[in-house]
Formats: structure tokens, C-alpha cells, sequence
């Protein structure tokens, strides 16, 4: 019981900070979403989150996903996917209704899952993750590919881009990790000018439990919060962002 009264509180700590964040910023807070990024939370904790009112979570692993999928048919809720996806997990990520892919970052697994989604006949929504750090650890399509990219995943039947994704600097300095922030948004807006058929990116994912509110300044329409809300977890991010190295070939 104290555990869920705690859970139901840290989500009204992150509401509140969301609140003075538009409200310094100009902003409704209606515009952003809080989705609550539940990478190793056991699904009866998620689920005290889910029985709030809170509707919208997101794992980084499709294993993560498999495993509780069950256990939390029963609460009406969406799934985002937001790690790093290989080609070969797929086919098992579209069995776990996944209404959104935020981590698209190259052609090929863009390609492969509209494939697979013409085969289920399917169509999905999702966004291009880019990779504005500029670190070889972080996944995502570098800054000056990006339009090319949403080019490229515009001409797939199957797939719908609806908005952008970064993970920005984990950095104390945040006038860095703005840097970041402004980026993405920039990027967005030479999307926006390209006025591609079909591409939406009106939605910008970026800001997690310590930037979020550096993240909504800066445009984030999705704040991806973990850490606050569930408390910290039993292994490092680098095991979910693979922060060792973007270019192994870590299963997701």
C-alpha cells in the first residue's frame, strides 16, 4: 500500500513540474504527454500507475514487453516502444500491440518492419530517433541525415511518422543538454519546410526525469519519465541505452 501511495505521488510531483515548466515557458500543459518509461518496474507496480488514470508506458526491450504483456491486458493502457530495435525482434515486438515505434534510425529496420507490417496488414505510427549528442555510444540517425531519412521511411505504405525522438546529453550541464533540445527542434522545423507527403512530425520526444523541464522550454510534446516516478533501478541506463557502444550489436 505504501508503495503505490508513493508511485501516485511521484507521478504528482512530475505533473506539477510539468505545470511550472509550460507555465515559465508560455506553454498549456495539455500539450505534453507524460509517458512513463517502465524498463524493469514489475507490471504490478505499472499497473498501480495504469489504475490512476495514467495510460501511455513505454519499454525498452521486447523481452521486458513479452513478459509483462499478460499480466497488464486487463488495464486499458498504450504501448510505446522506445529502445533500440534490431531487425530480427520485429516480428515479436508487433505481437504486444505497440501502438508506436519512437526509436527509427536507419532505413533498413525501417524497411524490415514495413514488410512485416504489409504482411500482418498492419500500419503503424513512429519516430525518427536522432542522435543529437553527437556520441558514438548513442543510437539514432546523425543530425544532417535526418531528412533524408524521414524521406526515405515517408515512401514505406505501412509506417506513419508522427514525430522526432532524442535522448540528448546525460549531463549536469544543461546548458548542453539544451543544446541538445534546441536541435531536435530545429531539425524538426526543416522537416516541417520539406512538407513531405504523409509526414507529420508534429510530436518531439525528448526530456527524461532530470531535464524534462529543459525539454518542454525547448518543445518536447512527450516527456519520457522513469527514475521519478518508479524510483532508480537495479542496473545502469547503458544497459537499456547501450551506452557502451552504439555500434555493437546488443539484443534489444
Amino acid at each position: 500500500m505504501e508503495d503505490q501511495i508513493n508511485i501516485i505521488e511521484h507521478i504528482k510531483e512530475i505533473e506539477d513540474r510539468i505545470i511550472k515548466a509550460c507555465e515559465k515557458s508560455g506553454r498549456d500543459p495539455h500539450e505534453i504527454l507524460l509517458l512513463l518509461a517502465t524498463k524493469t518496474v514489475p507490471a504490478k507496480r505499472i499497473a498501480v500507475a495504469l489504475e490512476a488514470g495514467h495510460r501511455v508506458i513505454a519499454e525498452n526491450k521486447v523481452q521486458e514487453l513479452k513478459e509483462k504483456y499478460c499480466a497488464l491486458r486487463s488495464v486499458k493502457h498504450v504501448n510505446h516502444f522506445i529502445g533500440h530495435l534490431q531487425t530480427n525482434k520485429i516480428k515479436d515486438l508487433l505481437k504486444y500491440d505497440v501502438s508506436c515505434i519512437q526509436s527509427i534510425d536507419r532505413f533498413e529496420l525501417a524497411e524490415k518492419l514495413d514488410q512485416r507490417l504489409a504482411f500482418e496488414q498492419k500500419t503503424i505510427d513512429v519516430f525518427i530517433q536522432v542522435n543529437t549528442s553527437d556520441e558514438e555510444s548513442k543510437f539514432g540517425v546523425h543530425p544532417g541525415q535526418t531528412l533524408q531519412l524521414v524521406r526515405q521511411v515517408a515512401a514505406l505504405k505501412n509506417i506513419r511518422i508522427k514525430g522526432l525522438m532524442t535522448i540528448g546529453l546525460l549531463s549536469n550541464e544543461s546548458e548542453k543538454v539544451r543544446a541538445c533540445f534546441q536541435l531536435l527542434k530545429n531539425i524538426q522545423q526543416k522537416v516541417l519546410d520539406a512538407n513531405i507527403p504523409g509526414v507529420s512530425v508534429r510530436e518531439l520526444s525528448m526530456g527524461m526525469s532530470g531535464d524534462l523541464e529543459i525539454a518542454i522550454e525547448e518543445g518536447a510534446t512527450i516527456v519520457r519519465v522513469g527514475t521519478a516516478i518508479f524510483g532508480q533501478r537495479p542496473t545502469p541506463d547503458s544497459y537499456y541505452w547501450n551506452e557502451t557502444s552504439a555500434l555493437s550489436t546488443a539484443t534489444s
